[in-house]
């Protein structure tokens, strides 16, 4: 079961937030470390809100995009 850590940037559907998580990435050729960031739906029964920093783990598919759900709320 894989767990990411994100930050919720949206909640204004029922029971779901739009987390984003952002990982570094090295560029093969250049060595240059940047920013990559995606952004996921999840099932958030706990409520988070907008700006918080939430974990999420991947789960048996709940929607069209809902294959996660919030585990826990970090701050």
């Amino acid at each position: 079961m894989k767990k990411l850590v994100g930050k919720v940037v949206s909640d204004k559907m029922q029971n779901t937030a739009v987390v984003t998580v952002a990982r570094w990435v090295v560029h093969p050729m250049y060595k240059k470390r940047f920013l990559r960031h995606k952004k996921y739906h999840a099932v958030s029964l706990p409520s988070a809100k907008v700006g918080d920093r939430v974990e999420i783990a991947e789960t048996s598919p709940v929607s069209k995009t809902k294959k996660w759900r919030v585990t826990k709320v970090l701050n």
